[in-house]
């Protein structure tokens, strides 16, 4: 974004696990790169292993905490600079420099309720082909934590009748509770029921 190029590269080893340690392999402060960062200071850190997920593809990107042993990012976003992962954010207190050792961890319910969302737009997108007609393709889609949206191309509005079909089908595959990983909940909702708290305890459907 804003045009910053790096020659830094992050390896993402989020499917495997939400924390990690990594190297502290650049740092940026209003769109330009720097050694070190003060405590109070925003900025990005990109780290040579994360297992933050990046935005990408309509889905946000990750949120959580990076700590060392004189620092603590607090990460708002992870975002993708060319092969790097920027994780976005503060630093709230010590001080961060190139170089440094950092304990990475994704915020686990937050990750979780993304998932789900994630999960959700495909059953979405089955009901509407059913119930529309099979020329309905994705157009774009956003999933975050709170809330997805899913464009679509259709030949007219969709009726009130249709909506309402294609609710009862989503909701209907929901309470099936089939041995995959797609359950629809709002985030609270999620949280409450313990999805996140192991980490993968979403993807037991």
């Amino acid at each position: 974004r804003g045009g910053l190029s790096l020659e830094a590269r992050t390896k993402f080893c989020g499917y495997e696990a939400l924390e990690g340690v990594g190297t502290v392999v650049a740092l940026v402060k209003d769109g330009a790169p720097v050694e070190a960062l003060a405590a109070g200071e925003p900025g990005q850190v990109v780290l040579d292993e994360t297992p933050f997920y990046a935005e990408s593809g309509g889905q946000v990107g990750d949120v959580g905490a990076l700590t060392g042993e004189h620092a603590q990012f607090r990460v708002s976003d992870t975002r993708k600079l060319g092969a790097a992962h920027a994780h976005v954010g503060t630093l709230e207190k010590g001080a961060l420099k190139v170089g440094d050792r950092l304990h990475a961890r994704v915020d686990a319910a937050i990750r979780a309720a993304t998932r789900l969302n994630h999960s959700a737009t495909h059953l979405l997108h089955a009901a509407l082909r059913k119930v529309l007609g099979t020329h309905v393709t994705q157009k774009g889609s956003l999933v975050a934590p709170d809330r997805l949206r899913f464009d679509f191309s259709h030949f007219e509005p969709v009726t009130p009748a249709e909506l309402e079909r294609i609710e009862r089908m989503v909701n209907a595959e929901i309470r099936r509770n089939a041995p995959a990983e797609t359950r629809l909940m709002k985030y609270d909702e999620a949280v409450e029921a313990g999805v996140g708290s192991g980490g993968g305890g979403h993807e037991r459907g």
